[in-house]
């Protein structure tokens, strides 16, 4: 059995050996492996060979390679290296560059290789042995290290740092960039430590900080290192070269974004010329703002190929540029300039070149600046020599100031401009004024005078071309000679008032300077009309008219004739300003509107006119106010209750002004009711809603100047709130209070119709007793006639109520009468020429004669069948001595007593005619000349009738008449014979009595 075993043991070992020795035959084991460091660059270095065999054969071979760390062997890297042996070169190379620092632990590499044809199996070789680099972290060495040390890194990268704390020593933290600490794990290892630093980006200061605190036997060590972080080199850009002279030429370039890269790791730059294969230039960037430039010496080379490369740790970019100098011209900046002056409008200017190249024609370019900020060009040819370049520049304008400046350029192959040179600021010589001042007036009457306002401000084509200016202001009459008057105004201002009286008067005015004067421009005033107006300037007819204003300023328009040379129209820009910046404006003949747009503000009210002008004299053509935008007004009616009933409330507020104090035309004033308990519906109203919800009554008054308004259909007893808001063409402001109206009670309005009637009831009959005791104190007491002595007299009977003609005891009763009957009515003035002759003809008059008794005969005629019998106890003493009553014959004309019997009534005819008004002034008149003649005063003479009027048939009675009111037609419508005649028969002692009587 055990025979057996070690028979098969040595079989398995032949096996093995012949299975060995038949793959040694297609194997090629990687010989002398070696593994160094470059620890700059943190890179691992690996050479290896192969057998003489493999590279005689040429074979394509893939080494597999791997790479671990620390004692445990960790593979940290495996990758395939493909090439194809040569001949020639037996060592093999490979490289890799380590996250972690080199430093900071070992680092081993196996290889092991594989044929890769067709010829040969594909199988791998047996592995090498491991090549190891020892780290510092097996050191003996108490020293700290803190790796990488001073690396360079683009932004974005990932960072591995090692510490190692040295023999016998322990890592407390690490810390980066003063903000990000690390500590160790607490089963790693306490002597080193490993820390990665995801996407660094660069500082703003160069290096980043890292640092590692270490501890060990009772001390600390500190270990730091600097990381920089950048970026790669850019492209150069903007690559030019060129030469001022054709003896330097010198190239610039344009470095592209910063690197962060500074010191030691800042971009390098070198310029290489392919042709002569030469390196004109090696230099690091220039600091900012420094152009990076390198220049040399030209010979006879005029083509260059020029390769300009930028290097940092980080990469490296280049850029190809090729060039002809004739055509890379470009002149130094003209120096040395100056001018002589030969006139008041022009300069000689002088420069010079530097270098000096004769063979080079120049392009000079000059730029005149003015004070306007107006700048010209003007181009010149210019050949280079020993002496200064000069040129003749005019069209200037006298005592102005200009600043000059030049660059040049090569006329032939032009490529750029030279740099300006320096500015050469000059002020040419004085001139007498140019033009003539734009002038304006403003007109104040004052007694006695007017007082001219005169303002003036330079036209488009005026120059004072000169210093020492002043204003000379002349003015004279011109209706009559008299002598100029004339002052002087220094610069400072532009307006001045002087007094003149009533004539006509031109002036003029001019400005000086310390040459000369400029020519005067003229204004006509017109004289002074009676009104106070000027002549041919006032218009106290023109009304104001609206303009619309915007944004843009403020829309003017006239109507524009051929009668005018032109227009003015004027304005304050500050109309509510006591210094209201006066302006004006002129328009030329064909213009009809124009737009003014100054220093307008918002809500306030401006004023302007417009002028006619021909030759140097003004006439008003219109006058028009407007607003460039109209505003809400900011100031609410004062509302006051002026009536009040229990239906309606009158609300007035008379004081709010309406005027330019306004931020617009008020275009009229919105009434708000609401009650106080309920939404508003009263009839006649608008609903307004507010942004509360709630609803007011709305009432509009179109009219600005009605400034009362009644409220109707209210509520008795009610409070109401009531608003006022006046609105213009900018709106209204929001509703922002309220006064209270409360209307009356119904029972109060009865209470006082009620009191009113009581107190008129208790008046009248004061007022009835106060009138008898007025009347019974001025006027004197009347008899009754009942009582009167007449009645009592000759056979009267005595206790009469009336007295009655039946009563009485006539001598004598004649009744003169006409077959024709009469009509006695009333009338007026009007009517008593016309119809007293038809109507009242032929009158009977009745004679009373004292103790003759005759039987009165009375015929019935027409509708009245008695004769009626007037109290002429009344007469007016005014009306006794009227020559109306001329006619009338008296039969005792020596009696003083008759004419006291005579009634005169005429007045009171006037009085109740309905076609006559009469004043209750002379009413009054009238009734104060009446004289109450008492009965009692009748004379006792006897009265006697004669030449009765005959009546067809007997009277049947007779009764007294009220007092009738007879006018004067009446009473003269007999003739003065008949009166004669009839008062044949009475006595010395009688009076007649004429009555009329209706038949």
């Amino acid at each position: 059995m055990a025979h057996f075993a070690l028979q098969t043991i040595l079989l398995y070992v032949a096996l093995c050996f012949r299975v060995h020795q038949g793959q040694e035959l297609q194997e090629f084991l990687p010989t002398f492996l070696k593994v160094s460091r470059n620890l700059p660059l943190q890179r691992l270095l690996v050479e290896w060979d192969v057998s003489d065999s493999a590279h005689k054969l040429e074979l394509q071979m893939v080494f597999d390679i791997q790479v671990s760390r620390t004692e445990e062997m960790n593979i940290v890297w495996t990758e395939y290296y493909s090439t194809t042996l040569s001949k020639l070169n037996k060592t093999l190379h490979w490289s890799w560059d380590s996250e972690v620092p080199l430093e900071c632990t070992s680092h081993s590499v196996r290889i092991r290789s594989m044929v890769n044809e067709e010829r040969f199996s594909k199988t791998w070789s047996c592995w090498s042995q491991w090549e190891t680099v020892l780290g510092l972290d097996t050191s003996d060495d108490n020293t700290p290290y803190l790796f990488p040390e001073d690396k360079v890194v683009e932004e974005g990268s990932n960072v591995t740092f090692c510490c190692i704390g040295g023999k016998d020593k322990k890592i407390e933290y690490f810390l980066f960039n003063y903000t990000d600490y690390y500590y160790p794990a607490a089963n790693a290892s306490q002597r080193n430590m490993v820390i990665t630093v995801s996407k660094v980006w660069h500082a703003k200061e160069p290096g980043i900080l890292a640092f590692c605190e270490i501890s060990g036997k009772g001390s600390k060590n500190y270990k730091a290192t600097l990381l920089f972080v950048g970026k790669p080199p850019d492209e150069p850009k903007d690559l030019s070269c060129d030469t001022p002279d054709m003896n330097i030429l010198t190239c610039t370039w344009n470095p592209g974004q910063d690197t962060y890269l500074y010191g030691t790791y800042s971009t390098e730059y070198h310029l290489f010329e392919r042709v002569s294969n030469r390196t004109f230039c090696s230099q690091k960037i220039a600091p900012h703002p420094e152009p990076n430039r390198c220049s040399w010496t030209i010979d006879q080379q005029m083509i260059y190929n020029l390769t300009l490369t930028a290097q940092n740790p980080l990469g490296k970019r280049s850029v190809n540029f090729v060039l002809d100098v004739a055509h890379r011209v470009h002149p130094s900046p003209p120096s040395g300039l100056s001018v002589e002056h030969t006139k008041a409008t022009e300069v000689i200017l002088y420069w010079n070149m530097e270098p000096k190249n004769k063979t080079i024609e120049l392009l000079c370019q000059i730029e005149i600046l003015h004070p306007s900020g107006q700048m010209e060009l003007h181009n010149t040819s210019v050949v280079q020599s020993n002496s200064y370049q000069q040129i003749i520049q005019g069209d200037l304008q006298p005592y102005t100031s200009y600043a000059f400046r030049m660059r040049c350029g090569a006329a032939i192959h032009f490529w750029k401009w030279s740099e300006w040179s320096k500015t050469l600021t000059v002020r040419t010589i004085e001139a007498a004024p140019s033009g003539k001042l734009d002038v304006w007036r403003e007109v104040t009457p004052f007694w006695g005078g007017r007082q001219v306002t005169l303002f003036w401000k330079p036209s488009s084509d005026f120059r004072a071309n000169g210093g020492g200016i002043s204003f000379e202001i002349t003015w004279e009459k011109l209706e009559a000679a008299s002598e100029p008057e004339h002052i002087s105004i220094p610069a400072l201002q532009n307006s001045t008032t002087i007094s003149i009286d009533n004539h006509s008067y031109k002036i003029s005015i001019a400005a000086r300077n310390n040459i000369n004067s400029s020519l005067p421009s003229v204004i006509i005033v017109s004289r002074m009309t009676e009104n106070g107006t000027e002549e041919k300037f006032d218009r106290p007819d023109l009304g104001e008219e609206r303009v619309n204003g915007t944004d843009d300023g403020i829309y003017i328009s006239w109507n524009a004739t051929n009668a005018f040379d032109g227009y003015i129209v004027d304005w304050c820009n500050f109309p509510r300003s006591e210094h209201c910046d006066f302006q004006w404006k002129r328009f030329s003949f064909n213009t009809s509107n124009c737009l003014i747009n100054s220093a307008f503000i918002p809500g306030v009210r401006y004023s302007f006119r417009v002028y006619g002008l021909v030759v140097n004299e003004a006439f008003l053509l219109g006058k028009m106010v407007g607003y460039t935008k109209e505003l809400a007004p900011s100031v609410d009616p004062q509302i006051e209750v002026t009536k009040m009933t229990s239906h309606s409330v009158t609300l007035t507020w008379d004081s709010y002004p309406i005027n330019e104090s306004q931020p617009g035309f008020i275009r009229g004033y919105h009434v708000y009711v609401k009650p106080m308990e309920e939404e508003c519906s009263l009839k006649g109203s608008t609903g307004h809603a507010l942004s509360d919800g709630s609803v007011l009554c709305k009432y509009t008054v179109e009219n600005p100047e009605e400034k009362r308004y009644m409220l109707k259909h209210l509520m008795p007893k009610t409070t109401y709130a009531v608003a006022v808001k006046a609105y213009s063409g900018g709106g209204e402001t929001p509703i922002d209070g309220y006064i209270n109206v409360d209307t009356l009670d119904d029972s109060k309005i009865y209470l006082t119709v009620l009191l009113a009637t009581v107190l008129f009831v208790l008046i009248i009959p004061v007022c009835f007793w106060k009138s008898k005791w007025v009347e019974s104190w001025c006027c004197a007491e009347i008899p009754n006639p009942n009582k009167s002595k007449v009645l009592s007299s000759n056979g009267l009977k005595v206790n009469s109520e009336v007295l009655k003609p039946s009563d009485c005891i006539a001598d004598t009763v004649v009744l003169d009468n006409t077959p024709e009957p009469n009509i006695l009515q009333p009338w007026n003035h009007e009517t008593i020429l016309g119809e007293s002759e038809s109507k009242v003809t032929n009158p009977c008059w009745v004679y009373f004669v004292q103790n003759e008794e005759v039987d009165l005969p009375c015929t019935k005629s027409a509708r009245e069948a008695c004769a009626s019998f007037d109290n002429l106890t009344y007469s007016p003493q005014t009306a006794l001595r009227s020559s109306l009553y001329q006619n009338l014959w008296m039969s005792r004309t020596s009696d003083p007593q008759l004419s006291r019997l005579l009634y005169q009534p005429q007045h009171y005819i006037e009085i109740l005619s309905k076609d006559t008004v009469t004043p209750e002034e002379e009413i009054t008149e009238m009734e104060d000349s009446l004289r109450y003649i008492s009965q009692m005063d009748l004379p006792p003479s006897e009265f006697k009738l004669s030449n009765l009027c005959s009546f067809t048939e007997p009277m049947e009675h007779s009764s007294y008449k009220i007092q009738t009111v007879l006018g004067s037609e009446l009473v003269t419508s007999m003739s003065d014979e008949d009166l004669h005649s009839e008062n044949s028969s009475t006595s010395n002692n009688s009076a007649a009595l004429l009555l009329p009587v209706q038949l």
